[in-house]
């Protein structure tokens, strides 16, 4: 049909911006690039829409491939279309996010393609406009963050409060009040108490909690 030849024709690809705590820092999985354009950077991984599949579904095989994991939790960002945003063809990109917990992937996968987790404090330069993507991710993460419960993604399945309490100071970048963010947890339905106790940092230990997927679906309710 001439309403579709007689226009341009774009690529498109997805970029996946992977989020994790290593050693209580936030951090975000970065490869070095071995080909070009930008080879040599850093940059998030990525790849092409293939004809038989979603944007969606590119996303989810760019994860796997990197990661070796199914069935994560992903949020699309948005659309990043510059008209000279890659230097070697005109291609628009569909940024996506993903939370990993610790452990939740495969190191020889990450040493495969060249990744590694970096503190997104300390971020390389990176190509393309891969830092306008992770900055604009941040200001996404961190305005649901207190509203939705997406950061027990980024958490062990058992949690102390303190564990809790870190992670969020480490997402919103400031102290929060232990009082008042324990009487906000209490008063959160789907954080539950279990009768475990972690030991490892106290000879008295910490209670242990979980997130309760199944009450908080049944009472969408979430603000700590």
């Amino acid at each position: 049909m001439a309403f579709y030849s007689d226009n341009p024709k774009f690529y498109v690809a997805v970029d996946c911006i992977i989020f994790g705590l290593v050693e209580g820092q936030l951090c975000l999985l970065l490869t070095r690039r071995d080909f070009e354009p930008e080879r040599g950077k850093w940059s998030v991984m990525g790849g092409f829409v293939q004809t038989d599949e979603s944007a969606d579904d590119a996303a989810r095989r760019v994860l796997r491939q990197l990661t070796g994991l199914e069935n994560v939790y992903m949020e699309q960002v948005g659309a990043f279309g510059a008209v000279n945003r890659d230097p070697g063809e005109r291609v628009i990109s569909i940024a996506y996010y993903a939370l990993l917990g610790p452990g939740e992937y495969d190191p020889q996968l990450l040493a495969n393609h060249n990744a590694s987790w970096v503190p997104v404090d300390t971020l390389p330069q990176l190509g393309f406009d891969h830092p306008e993507m992770v900055s604009r991710t941040l200001e996404l993460i961190r305005r649901k963050f207190s509203t939705e419960p997406i950061g027990f993604n980024l958490l062990p399945e058992l949690f102390t409060l303190s564990q809790l309490q870190t992670l969020h100071e480490t997402i919103l970048g400031e102290p929060i009040d232990k009082r008042n963010f324990r009487k906000r947890v209490a008063e959160t339905a789907c954080i539950e108490k279990t009768d475990l106790i972690d030991k490892t940092s106290s000879r008295r230990g910490a209670s242990l909690y979980r997130f309760n997927d199944s009450r908080y679906h049944s009472d969408p309710k979430f603000r700590i």
